[in-house]
């Protein structure tokens, strides 16, 4: 066998673990169905303007370790995600903060803000919530539940809030002080030059192979190494046999304008139903305004039901679908020389420093098991 590791996907916990496995002296190989490197974080340049293609990646972590890694890699900014919601033609500032409860209500003190908040969640606090628009309105209360969760929500997953189960918001965020930021992490930026370069640098010096599909030439490919890291859907390498996990998938539409500034801030999220995509990206932001002054790139983001052939995005991790998911998982544990990881090998949504910090820590394990 020419290689001690395939590893199937380019992205983030694919790139990390053959970096790390490289590093220790073991021979990978990298394959990709996409024609690119990167996986759902690849970026390109329109305009002298890093674009991400899949949708915005914001890079945040509480994890010295985990920055410390990325930054072997890439120089990051200091990007702070601080996005806005236009409810019908309405401004508010994101995530919940004094900025938006004065936006609502006119209140000036976070005394004043806890209480129309208690005022307005007391109708629901004694009751079990049932579905996702019942622990809104038990934690939030309406105002808040009807013009910055209910449309939103319900375009990105594609039913009622009614119909949802309560578990997807366990809990929302209130802050009762002035502060856009929307993570809490103390390391947040976006690699300068984009993510594809961090990538490049972090699979140098490693064989990479694109437009290749694991699965329609596995065959030839499963002979080429002592062990196989499969980072796709787990359901599709078992051939669906157990049937289908659900997942929700997007699709982008990305437009250059003839203007240097569109909406003044990196995202802008259309919470009213009517506005068929969930939100408007404007990507020159991520680096302060950099690229062509009187050119700006957006996408607009359309939450879409997911098909097999189509991209999964978010895992619905309702319990039906984690129930399959722990049958496909007892087989995938059973499957001799293969590492399932990252958020479609193990059905979860994961922020990107959680995919690293867990291909590294397998690919440890799989170097101390070689």
């Amino acid at each position: 066998m020419k290689y001690d590791f395939l590893i199937v996907g380019a992205g983030l916990y694919g790139a990390t673990f053959a970096n790390r496995a490289h590093s220790l002296g073991k021979r990978c190989l990298v394959v990709d169905r996409r024609g690119h490197a990167g996986g759902n974080c690849y970026s390109y340049e329109a305009e002298g303007i890093q674009v991400h293609r899949y949708g915005p990646h914001i890079f945040h972590t509480s994890d010295r370790s985990v920055w410390d890694y990325v930054n072997q890699f890439a120089e990051f900014n200091n990007f702070v995600l601080s996005p806005i919601a236009n409810y019908n033609g309405e401004v508010y500032n994101l995530p919940f903060n004094m900025n938006t409860f004065y936006q609502i209500w006119g209140v000036q003190t976070p005394a004043q803000a806890q209480a129309e908040i208690v005022r307005q969640t007391a109708p629901y606090s004694n009751r079990e919530p049932t579905n996702l628009e019942e622990q809104a309105l038990s934690l939030v209360g309406a105002d808040i539940y009807e013009k910055l969760i209910k449309g939103y929500t319900e375009k990105q997953w594609g039913r009622p809030c009614n119909e949802l189960p309560a578990f997807i918001i366990k809990r929302l965020p209130l802050r009762y002080t002035f502060d856009n930021n929307y993570f809490n992490d103390r390391y947040q930026g976006i690699p300068t030059g984009g993510y594809t370069k961090l990538i490049e640098w972090m699979l140098d010096g490693i064989d990479v192979e694109l437009g290749i599909d694991y699965l329609a030439d596995r065959t030839r490919l499963v002979g080429v190494a002592r062990k196989i890291v499969y980072t796709g859907q787990i359901d599709e390498y078992f051939g669906y046999c157990l049937g289908n996990l659900e997942y929700r998938s997007l699709s982008f539409e990305t437009e250059i304008l003839n203007t240097g500034n569109h909406q003044g801030v990196a995202a802008v999220n259309y919470t009213d139903p009517q506005t068929p995509f969930t939100r408007c990206i404007e990507h020159k932001h991520f680096e302060f305004g950099g690229g062509n002054p009187g050119k700006t790139v957006i996408t607009r983001e359309y939450p879409k039901q997911w098909e097999p052939g189509a991209e999964a995005y978010y895992p619905i991790n309702d319990t039906s679908n984690n129930e399959l998911y722990s049958r496909y998982k007892a087989m995938a544990n059973a499957e001799p020389g293969v590492i399932f990881g990252g958020r479609l090998g193990t059905y979860r949504y994961l922020d990107m420093d959680k995919v690293i910090g867990e291909a590294i820590m397998r690919s440890e394990d799989a170097m101390h098991n070689s």
